[in-house]
């Protein structure tokens, strides 16, 4: 298991008011959860599998149908004998029907046991959408916040190196410096400030990144986060990989789709048996004159048998398809099991890779900063030259940058480790409800 928090809220500047309302993490992602057109197309499909299986259980109901029919003939005529009626002037007709037709292996329970199974699908397959889309939204927030901490150290290293132009400027009226020192400090100068602009525009785009995922306005702030020092696994990767294989909702899905194809090679097999179909009428039958050889009210029942001798070898076709469908759908599910497994093994190894290196960056960002501090201070007193200066100055924008792409990429991985996992959903659902019963 793997244990970790992070206190991460954005803002989305409201442009009538100042007031700037603060969002979550579990905010953004229950506001995507509600405006994401990918999730909503998932809950269709699970409402049209919903509807199907009202529809195949309309099959097993018996069907009632009214029919009425009323006809006006141009004259009444009679036999010769002119007592015998042949044509009525007019004749009244209605009555009920019933019908119900079925097949003798249970073909129409097996449909219904289909769509059932199709709902669960359904429902896994809905999962997976929201997790994946949740994912996104995690990492397109860290994302933000990396380019935003990037931007920070451009700036910071647009004023050290501002800071050293002008020193060298000093050193060079004294003759403690050549043009050479002031020409590589321009230069290092103007590298600086066009990496800012690519920082500041890395920044810009990443939150309309975010804003175009969550459906946030554009103008909207993310504020630095509190991360929990200590992060820790404490299952082996043996254990996550079996988690994962039982809880990942894409896999569940696919053995759900392997049963369904299971059941559509019996359902196929169907058409080998012959079909039964009940008919019951009540008729009420009226015409004007009356007759007393009419029968004026009756009610029949019929059963019919069906059975195709012969399709042209439609059939043998529909089972053979069903079987290949089955045995695709098995090589389906051992691919992705074995991806899963692999997936699960490179985000363990990716946490535990960004946990161990950020003590060895932090450690390294201190002695960059101290190194720059102390070289600066020779160069002001004339012991390093402009070089040294450089040299420092980028080591220590190095160590910044590698520390800060440490930081978020390791809170990103535990995120990726539940999502690997199949726990990533379930542990956003429950804070997320647990926040509405409050």
């Amino acid at each position: 298991m793997i244990s970790g928090h992070s206190n991460l809220w954005a803002q989305e500047t409201n442009p009538v008011s100042l007031y700037k309302k603060p969002y979550s993490l579990d905010d953004l992602y229950k506001i995507a959860l509600e405006r994401s057109e990918k999730i909503k197309i998932s809950e269709e499909d699970l409402y049209i599998a919903e509807r199907t299986k009202e529809r195949a259980l309309s099959v097993l109901v018996p069907r009632f149908s009214a029919f009425g029919n009323y006809t006006r003939y141009s004259e009444e005529k009679t036999a010769p004998d002119k007592i015998t009626l042949i044509q009525p002037e007019s004749t009244t007709a209605w009555g009920i029907r019933f019908d119900q037709s079925f097949t003798l292996n249970g073909k129409e329970l097996i449909a219904l046991g289909i769509t059932k199974d199709s709902i669960t699908k359904s429902k896994y397959d809905l999962d997976a959408v929201k997790e994946a889309y949740l994912f996104n939204v995690a990492s397109a927030y860290y994302s933000v916040l990396k380019k935003e901490k990037a931007l920070d150290i451009a700036l910071a290293n647009v004023e050290r190196l501002e800071t050293h132009k002008n020193a060298v400027s000093v050193q060079l009226k004294i003759e403690a410096a050549t043009k050479t020192d002031l020409y590589r400090a321009l230069a290092e100068l103007s590298k600086s400030k066009a990496e800012l602009i690519n920082a500041r525009n890395g920044f810009r785009l990443a939150q309309n990144v975010l804003a175009r995922l969550v459906g946030l306005e554009e103008n909207f702030e993310i504020k630095n986060p509190e991360f929990k020092k200590r992060l820790s696994l404490d299952n082996d990767m043996d254990s996550v990989k079996q988690e994962a294989l039982l809880s990942r909702a894409e896999l569940k899905s696919l053995s759900v789709q392997k049963k369904i194809s299971e059941d559509m090679v019996k359902f196929s097999k169907s058409a080998y048996w012959p079909t039964v179909s009940v008919e019951g009428v009540y008729q009420k039958y009226e015409q004007e004159p009356d007759s007393f050889m009419v029968n004026d009210e009756s009610i029949s029942v019929g059963v019919m048998l069906n059975f195709t001798i012969f399709d042209g070898g439609l059939r043998k076709a529909e089972i053979k398809e069903a079987l290949a469908k089955k045995r695709q759908a098995e090589l389906i599910e051992k691919e992705l099991s074995k991806d899963i497994a692999t997936e699960v093994e490179d985000a363990y190894l990716f946490l535990n890779t960004q946990t161990s290196v950020l003590k060895s960056l932090e450690d390294q960002l201190k002695f960059a900063a101290d190194n720059y501090n102390a070289v600066s201070k020779q160069f002001k007193y004339g012991l390093a030259n402009s070089i040294d200066v450089m040299d420092a100055n980028t080591l220590l924008v190095t160590s910044e940058t590698e520390l800060s792409k440490a930081t978020y990429n390791r809170q990103l991985a535990v995120l990726n480790v539940e999502r690997a996992k199949g726990t990533f959903l379930k542990t956003i659902t429950g804070r997320l409800e647990a926040k509405t019963e409050r």
